[in-house]
């Protein structure tokens, strides 16, 4: 981080009280000091007492330190204040709040994963994305895919340290805690990466967790953001995916919103004119007349892409047979399902009916 932070906040805490302060970095040098001359210089002994020590507070030489730690415990800097008198002892604390405050400022300002996390949740206006973007050397036009990876069931801590390892470049890559059962991972990617491309990541990131840490996930991927500004556009698509994926695809642990389909224009509709469609599809009898045996072989039906001779193969069943049961559904709704157009109309309904019984059990 840039030493000027330091300094000024040095300045101030000069103005407070009659006492020399400044900061060493991890190797001793004097990074910020009220006294200008000692800039530069290396304090490699007061560096190792202060490494060795595991004190919260140190003197030496009569200066009294005070480390600053960063997140993964290690020494940083360590902050000092002339004398090694109790008095120095609470001006080298009082400088300590300061400074520390200072640094996890500025990181959190300049830090490139809070930057690109602040995009995602829309905590960042449109405008300040091109600014603060310039100031951290970030491209703002290079292709990025958006992971959203959710724990389902068992969630661990570890997780974003597991999936931190599978993407070790920080500089283009990013795993984000969004809350605690969603990670969200921000990769960097060719203008020639493809869906099946996007989905062996996912399959990779969904294997290693299983694997390593026996979690279960469900991802969502969005559409590729090829602006910086489109992160969030891509996140929140990543979101819906899991949730469509949720209430049409439930065997689906991998879900890309490119391919949701119609799920996607149902999910979206107001349950009023869901209940109208049915009302109107179903003029003779509701839906829910049908059992879940004439329920199963209509799936089947349409898994087999209409095909009578395939679908009763399946079913196990005579050919004569499946054609009197599509006889007796035409009977009961009216619609003929041998007939492409009334093919669709029923499975847009099916999936109109899952689309509010899951808005039901909510």
């Amino acid at each position: 981080m840039s030493n000027s932070v330091f300094q000024s906040v040095i300045v101030q805490l000069r103005d407070v009280a009659d006492r020399m302060f400044g900061v060493i970095d991890s190797d001793g040098s004097v990074v910020s000091c009220t006294d200008m001359s000692l800039l530069g210089e290396r304090w490699t002994d007061a560096a190792l007492k202060i490494a060795n020590s595991g004190e919260p507070t140190v003197t030496f030489a009569q200066k009294t330190f005070k480390p600053i730690i960063n997140t993964s415990n290690i020494i940083e800097y360590s902050v000092f204040c002339a004398g090694d008198d109790e008095l120095a002892r609470s001006f080298c604390s009082m400088a300590f709040v300061a400074l520390n405050d200072a640094k996890v400022f500025y990181e959190e300002k300049h830090d490139r994963g809070t930057f690109v996390k602040n995009i995602i949740m829309d905590n960042i206006l449109p405008g300040d994305i091109y600014i603060r973007a310039k100031e951290l050397h970030f491209s703002t036009d290079a292709p990025r895919a958006v992971f959203l990876v959710r724990q389902v069931g068992h969630t661990d801590v570890a997780t974003v340290d597991v999936l931190a390892g599978m993407f070790p470049d920080k500089l283009q890559d990013f795993v984000l805690s969004i809350n605690e059962s969603d990670i969200a991972v921000v990769k960097q990617i060719t203008p020639a990466t493809t869906d099946e491309d996007l989905d062996k990541i996912a399959r990779n990131i969904e294997d290693t967790l299983r694997n390593e840490l026996f979690v279960k996930t469900v991802i969502g991927i969005g559409t590729v953001a090829e602006h910086l500004r489109s992160l969030a556009d891509s996140y929140k698509e990543a979101q819906t995916a899991i949730d469509v994926g949720k209430v049409f695809d439930t065997e689906k642990s991998i879900i890309n919103y490119e391919n949701l389909g119609i799920g996607r224009l149902i999910y979206q509709l107001p349950t009023t004119l869901c209940e109208i469609f049915l009302s109107e599809v179903f003029k003779k009898n509701s839906i829910d007349s049908l059992d879940q045996e004439t329920l199963f072989t209509i799936n089947k039906f349409f898994e087999n892409n209409l095909n009578v001779s395939e679908t009763s193969r399946k079913l196990f069943v005579h050919r004569n047979t499946l054609v009197y049961r599509l006889e007796k559904i035409k009977k009961l709704t009216g619609l003929d399902l041998r007939q492409f157009d009334h093919a669709i109309v029923f499975k847009v309904a099916l999936m109109v009916r899952k689309y509010l019984s899951s808005r039901e059990s909510r």
